[in-house]
């Protein structure tokens, strides 16, 4: 049997544990898949010697960028972003990282983009952030980041004005604002100045309309959940794991 799992902390809550089980019982596939929740990043290794027959792992919060010092190295892809949500264990036991985050996103996204988003503000800055402005260079979407401490050429949520909002029309949350159960948290942006040309995109999916996408659509905005982003990750892990 083929084991695979979640490297992450405080990750009971996790969808690809639920997904990866439904989905070995419904295509009858001999493996199993764990939840491995560690305090520290520096508990991976010891975790490496106690379970054998790894195949495969996926990273979440808060490891996708600390995990690279433990690989041996990077598909094209992750060195490009800097975080890894997926490690295939390869014959030898050479550990390679790999961002199937960006194709998620991109996938999903791909459907609802118009003519006018042509330019997006990514709320937050952590690790899922990087993969998303990877995605956007691949769409040939300009991007510029939110932060709470904005570095050069990166926005404060305090500087969002009219003017920006109606030219940066496609906005993406990143951050954990608004997850179950703290569903009433939302990213603190001037939802007056959304329109019915704005796409906002949240990588959340639990609830399935935030507080983020609920305020943007009673402006008239198209809004979005991470759902089938985490989908189409989770798939492209898979061919990756089994390439």
């Amino acid at each position: 049997m083929k084991h695979f799992g979640l490297l992450g902390k405080n990750i009971d809550y996790s969808f690809s544990r639920g997904y990866f089980s439904e989905k070995f019982q419904k295509e009858n596939i001999n493996a199993d898949y764990s939840n491995f929740d560690i305090a520290d990043i520096s508990e991976f290794p010891l975790l490496l010697e106690k379970s054998t027959n790894f195949a495969g792992l996926n990273v979440t919060i808060p490891y996708k960028v600390a995990i690279i010092d433990f690989l041996d190295d990077l598909a094209e892809e992750a060195k490009a972003i800097q975080a890894v949500n997926v490690i295939k264990f390869e014959l030898g036991g050479k550990l390679i990282g790999y961002n199937t985050d960006f194709i998620g996103f991109r996938d999903s996204i791909r459907p609802y983009l118009q003519p006018q988003h042509t330019h997006a503000l990514i709320l937050g800055t952590g690790g899922a952030s990087k993969a998303i402005a990877y995605a956007l260079k691949t769409l040939g979407i300009s991007y510029k980041f939110v932060s709470r401490t904005p570095k050069k050429n990166q926005f404060s949520y305090t500087e969002l004005t009219k003017e920006i909002l109606l030219k940066y029309s496609l906005l993406i949350n990143t951050t954990p604002l608004g997850t179950y159960p703290d569903i009433k948290n939302c990213p603190d942006i001037p939802y007056q100045f959304i329109t019915n040309n704005h796409l906002v995109y949240d990588l959340i999916y639990n609830p399935s309309v935030t507080s983020f996408m609920q305020k943007s659509k009673d402006n008239g905005a198209t809004a979005v959940n991470g759902q089938n982003m985490l989908e189409l990750q989770a798939e492209a892990a898979w061919r990756i794991w089994n390439s």
